[in-house]
């Protein structure tokens, strides 16, 4: 694997996972910028492996292509986990970095942080603390591990930080930063493609639903997509919620082959009010849901972009991670339940939802306190050399 973009005693930031770059796109913007103390490199693990998707997406949030991808791709847990370390390691032998730096909660950030632990390098968890307290999640083993192994811990919630000190973790290396997924989001709202124009190319001849009356889904979480009869009931409220309103719902790839196995896919079809669509672009899916009525999702990071948005947004899922977003934001946990999702979704046509309001520091300021901090950890830096 050549590693001559690569530069030596760098801040190694890894991305992995689609969710991963909406958060590193301001953390490098913010290490990069001039004075710049430490060299940074992009270390994409190649866990979601579309081409097109991958581009799209670095391309709307301004990210400069990876330094190296390691061109992982799919798996099991833990084949992917372990191939993500094994292509890892010479990564980091080669540059010998002063930080590895990984985000959120996917198989690229335990493999990553567990890498750079055991060859003794800083490990810095952006996104630390959040808790769903389901060890069912594989996602909530990432979190838990990876901040039992990190050195640095930014979070974005005051909870997060009483998570941590209550698992044993130094209260001196958790800091609250605010959140860098709202940093992009705020940084990218003037440039997200409006909902008009989308709605237009998805809905072709037939009449687009108007802004603000339409509603967005996402699904892919394994509890909700795995199990057809779960699947299957959930297809049945949302045909049910279209008859409130029209629906526009980008399929993930793992919940289209889902649907296909439970054979629905000629049920959603043939609903004339639900708009299925292949995953959308980042500026796309922002502008459709700044402009809808409500969202319904089982996604952790939408969870606390509706709230920055102010959309009532109801969560499929029987727990969040994200506390602050139903006890600040505009967010409610309504599980599977038919009849729970149909009266709050008809309590948010009636009344307009829940309001709520912004937390503190989500504010676009996260990613440039995460590079005062780091500073201030690492001291000063010195110019990158190429690895040969």
């Amino acid at each position: 694997m050549p590693f001559d973009r690569l530069s030596k005693k760098s801040i190694l930031c890894v991305v992995g996972a689609r969710p991963n770059f909406v958060k590193i796109a301001p953390i490098i913007a913010a290490l990069r910028k001039p004075p710049i103390v430490h060299p940074s490199c992009l270390v994409h693990t190649g866990q979601h492996y579309d081409v097109e998707m991958n581009r799209a997406f670095f391309g709307d949030l301004g990210i400069p292509a990876p330094d190296a991808n390691l061109e992982v791709g799919s798996g099991s847990h833990a084949v992917q986990t372990a191939e993500i370390m094994r292509r890892f390691e010479p990564v980091v032998e080669a540059t010998q970095p002063v930080a590895v730096l990984v985000v959120g909660d996917v198989n690229s950030t335990i493999a990553c942080a567990l890498v750079a632990a055991k060859r003794g390098v800083p490990v810095v968890h952006v996104e630390a603390g959040l808790r769903s307290y389901d060890r069912g999640m594989p996602e909530e083993i990432n979190r838990v591990l990876t901040d039992q192994i990190s050195d640095l811990l930014f979070t974005t919630e005051e909870s997060a930080r009483e998570n941590l000190i209550r698992e044993g973790i130094d209260e001196g290396r958790v800091h609250f930063v605010g959140n860098v997924m709202i940093d992009t989001l705020l940084g990218n709202l003037e440039r997200a493609r409006p909902a008009r124009e989308t709605l237009d190319r998805l809905t072709g001849s037939a009449e687009p639903p108007n802004p603000g009356e339409y509603a967005v889904l996402t699904l892919h979480r394994p509890s909700n997509v795995d199990n057809p009869e779960t699947l299957a009931a959930l297809v049945q409220t949302l045909l049910r919620i279209a008859d409130r309103l029209p629906v526009v719902f980008p399929v993930h790839p793992r919940t289209a082959a889902a649907i296909e196995k439970a054979e629905l896919t000629e049920l959603l079809e043939q609903a004339p009010r639900i708009i299925t669509a292949p995953p959308l672009a980042y500026l796309e899916m922002l502008g459709l849901m700044a402009d809808a009525k409500l969202v319904l999702t089982d996604s952790g990071g939408i969870q606390e972009e509706t709230t920055a948005l102010g959309v009532p947004c109801l969560t499929l899922r029987e727990n969040t991670e994200r506390p602050i977003t139903v006890d600040e934001g505009t967010n409610t946990i309504v599980g599977t339940d038919p009849a729970l999702m149909l009266a709050t979704v008809d309590e948010v046509l009636a009344t307009g939802g829940k309001a709520g309001r912004v937390p503190a520091l989500w504010d676009g300021r996260a990613a440039p306190r995460i590079r005062a901090a780091l500073e201030r950890h690492l001291g000063g830096g010195e110019a990158g050399a190429g690895v040969a």
